[in-house]
C-alpha cells in the first residue's frame, strides 16, 4: 500500500542572467524552431526566476532548474545543479617589467611638478592683470570719441559694444 509516486518535472538548462536577488537567480533558457512557412530556424529565449536556497548560483553559470510549487509570485522553478561554472580570469602578474614602473614614476612627477608650475605662473598674471583693465578703458575711450562704438561692427575689442547691441 506504501506505494512511491514518482513526479514527472520539466527541467530546464539554461544560463544565470542575474543572480542579484537573495535566494534567487534569473534563468536565461533558449530554445529553436523552425518557422511554419518559410522553415529558417527561429531562435527564442525566455527567462525563469529560480530558488537557489544556498546563493551557489552566479553570474554566468549554466544551471538545470526544475519545475516546483510557488515560492512567490515569480517563482516556478528550482535550481537541480549547476553544470558548470563561469570561468573568471584570473591574472596574476609574475614580475612587473621595470621600465613600466620607471615610466609610471616619471608620470607621477611630472603631475607633482604641474602645480608647482601653475602657482609660478599664475602670480606674474595676477600682477598683469590690474593693468590690463585700465589699458581697456583707455582704448574704449577713445573709440567713444571717434564715434565706432555707434557703428555696431565691434571694432572697439572691449565687448562693450555687443552689450549696447543686444538692447
Amino acid at each position: 500500500m506504501a506505494e512511491e509516486r514518482t513526479v514527472n518535472r520539466k527541467s530546464r538548462v539554461g544560463t544565470v542572467v542575474s543572480d542579484k536577488n537573495d535566494k534567487t537567480i534569473v534563468v536565461s533558457v533558449g530554445r529553436t524552431s523552425r518557422h511554419r512557412l518559410y522553415h529558417k530556424v527561429i531562435r527564442r529565449s525566455k527567462n525563469y526566476h529560480a530558488h537557489d536556497e544556498e546563493n551557489t548560483a552566479s553570474l554566468g553559470d549554466l544551471v538545470r532548474i526544475e519545475e516546483a510549487r510557488p515560492t512567490s509570485k515569480t517563482k516556478r522553478w528550482r535550481l537541480v545543479e549547476i553544470l558548470t561554472e563561469r570561468e573568471v580570469a584570473r591574472v596574476a602578474p609574475e614580475s612587473i617589467d621595470q621600465s613600466l614602473v620607471e615610466e609610471v614614476e616619471q608620470s607621477a612627477r611630472a603631475v607633482e611638478e604641474e602645480p608647482a608650475a601653475e602657482v609660478a605662473a599664475s602670480e606674474p598674471v595676477a600682477a598683469a592683470a590690474p593693468e590690463a583693465p585700465e589699458a581697456s578703458a583707455e582704448a574704449a575711450a577713445g573709440a567713444e570719441e571717434s564715434g565706432a562704438g555707434e557703428s555696431g561692427t565691434g571694432e572697439s575689442g572691449t565687448g562693450e559694444s555687443g552689450e549696447q547691441g543686444a538692447n
